[in-house]
């Protein structure tokens, strides 16, 4: 028996891989993961741990081109395009511009809102039945507003997640900070989504790795991928910095390092790195929120733990820059104070970016290969990647080694870009 062959190889220990992985051992297959640092090394380490099928609503919606546009000039806007020349992120933008219609924002979110139900279903009964210590906790998200035009600009929002079955709690000013204590004077509304959760990332991609472990899955860390093997239609072997291995079947779950590598296999992913930013500390203010919140003027998220507090979001397109822009964390800690009392965490905090895999549709790449036979993707989820997680794990075992899937795969399949 070779050592380094199992029935399917996954580029990437990221939480999307992780998921698969565990999964995929749950239906009976060996497995063998592929890191190039340290599993959930890269964007599932610092993002801000919500459970959001409240998220359902991606980026490409009318309007969104000319706020891309006005923030040319503007390092600190919530939302940041470089202006820097870069064909390839033109390219990507101009696919995007062209999705920014109500029908495509329409069909974007009934795709994501689908994925994002059933994972929002599947994390719990993970969480509980594999005993995953990583600070679940099912207590809604808040988005807050200080403006009524940007509240009642969220009406869409609000429209698709209640055709979705989603529940939506429309709030007063005064009912909102009846909530939660530690907003400032100056609040219109806001939107309770008591449905979503929340996690602590890093611990959540610790234990799937230590799932996956202990369920005979094997993670290569160290495992930088250089190159690809092929035979006629099928990638045979993974050349890494670690070894060379080979698998039945490949699963790309890369994150925003899939369209680098997926040039090595020939195919062009339509994709870009946003990146994104947060600051951590290790204690929460002592006025701490109690639900996760969304300051929707700032674009900030607000996630308070047992453990910690984190400041996150906004979203950079600046290509795969790998710099920490200190005005964009400062733009954090200013939208933080606007909202907040107790703006900031005790004692020192950490700054922190990551890549986001953002696809030209907002909707994830799930599906098999049209050019590899044995390749199959799960990448693209932007920034909902641990929202995602579960469900897209469940969808990976089901296209692989079955049963039939509970969701239909149609709308996330590579084919829908000739892949």
């Amino acid at each position: 028996m070779d050592p380094s062959r199992s029935d399917v190889v996954i580029l990437g220990g990221g939480v999307i891989g992780l998921a698969c992985a565990l999964y995929l051992l749950k239906s009976g297959a060996s497995v063998r993961v592929l890191e190039q640092g340290l599993p959930g090394s890269g964007s599932s380490h610092g993002n801000c741990g919500t459970i959001t099928p409240s998220h359902a609503g991606p980026l490409t919606m009318p309007g969104m081109v000319g706020t891309a546009l006005r923030s040319l000039l503007r390092r600190d806007a919530p939302l940041y395009v470089n202006p820097r020349p870069d064909p390839e992120r033109a390219r990507w933008l101009l696919g995007f511009a062209r999705r920014c219609t109500w029908a495509d924002y329409r069909r974007a979110g009934e795709a994501r809102g689908v994925l994002l139900a059933r994972s929002r279903a599947l994390l719990g009964e993970l969480v509980a039945s594999e005993g995953l210590d990583c600070e679940f906790e099912t207590v809604g998200e808040l988005y807050v507003y200080r403006d009524r035009r940007t509240l009642d600009a969220d009406r869409a929002h609000v429209d698709l997640l209640r055709d979705l079955g989603m529940d939506v709690r429309p709030l007063h000013g005064d009912d909102a900070m009846a909530q939660e204590p530690c907003l400032r004077e100056g609040v219109v509304g806001g939107l309770l989504h008591p449905g979503d959760a929340r996690l602590r990332p890093h611990r959540y991609v610790a234990e799937l790795a230590r799932r996956v472990r202990e369920l005979g899955g094997a993670i290569e860390t160290g495992a930088r991928i250089d190159a690809f093997v092929n035979e006629g239609s099928r990638v045979s072997h993974v050349r890494t910095a670690g070894g060379v291995f080979s698998g039945d079947r490949v699963v790309m779950a890369l994150g925003a390092w899939s369209p680098l590598l997926g040039r090595l296999l020939d195919v062009r992913l339509p994709m870009q790195p946003g990146k994104g930013y947060s600051l951590t500390w290790d204690t929460p203010p002592v006025r701490a929120p109690h639900h996760s919140l969304v300051l929707r003027e700032a674009s900030v998220c607000v996630t308070p733990w047992a453990s910690g507090y984190r400041l996150g979001s906004t979203m950079e397109f600046s290509g795969f820059d790998e710099s920490l822009n200190p005005v964009r964390i400062e733009a954090l800690r200013r939208g933080a104070a606007a909202y907040l009392h107790e703006p900031e965490g005790q004692g020192e905090a950490v700054p922190w970016w990551g890549w986001r895999p953002m696809s030209v549709d907002e909707v994830p790449i799930i599906g098999p290969s049209g050019r590899w036979s044995n390749l199959t993707y799960a990448t693209a989820h932007g920034m909902l990647g641990i929202s995602m997680s579960a469900a897209t794990g469940e969808l990976v075992a089901s296209l692989l080694a079955g049963p039939a899937p509970t969701l239909d795969p149609t709308p996330y399949s590579p084919s829908r870009f000739g892949l």
